[in-house]
């Protein structure tokens, strides 16, 4: 996977264009959000940032040697607004052809597309790089949303695990030789 510090994709919903862009979150950021749960000098929603839990776990990979491309994270802005609205990124380094990813978009900005188009964009990326044969994302069996972006990029729901603070997860997963395309399904 090349550098990226940008990536912008366009939405369309209810017939006008909805730009995003995902803007890879310095190291700076990363240690300020998972110091105080905040960032200074950018307008976001509430939600919007990545849990300081994130941000660590990141602090801590990138501190291992691993690749801030892969264990780093991305702002999702609403461009029209200049607003963050939501987080993405990789959980980790590809292990075994496998990347896992996280995503999630403040409440006031659910529903209009965003996390479809911000996943879309990781599948694009990951599925650019050599390392990746398969995608997976973890899914808490209630959020109904976040299925359905799973759904409409054509992942299929695989085990079930009980993690280690008792929090069942689905296992979805999307792999490059089939089942993902950019075409969204209805």
């Amino acid at each position: 996977m090349g550098a990226v510090s940008y990536l912008r994709f366009i939405q369309i919903l209810n017939d006008k264009y909805m730009t995003v862009t995902l803007r890879a979150i310095s190291i700076a950021e990363i240690q300020e959000i998972a110091e105080s749960g905040l960032l200074a000098g950018e307008k976001f929603a509430a939600g919007a940032l990545p849990p300081p839990f994130v941000a660590q776990r990141s602090l801590t990979q990138i501190a291992a040697g691993k690749s801030i491309e892969w264990c780093g994270n991305y702002f999702i802005f609403r461009n029209d607004d200049h607003m963050i609205v939501g987080g993405c990124g990789f959980k980790d380094t590809p292990l075994n052809g496998r990347v896992e990813i996280g995503y999630g978009v403040a409440p006031e900005c659910q529903g209009q597309g965003i996390a479809t188009v911000a996943v879309r964009a990781l599948l694009e990326a990951a599925f650019a790089s050599v390392q990746v044969d398969e995608v997976l994302a973890q899914i808490n069996p209630a959020n109904i949303a976040s299925i359905r972006v799973a759904e409409k990029l054509n992942f299929v729901r695989g085990d079930t695990q009980l993690e280690e603070d008792n929090e069942v997860l689905d296992q979805w997963l999307v792999k490059k030789s089939h089942g993902f395309c950019l075409e969204v399904a209805a």
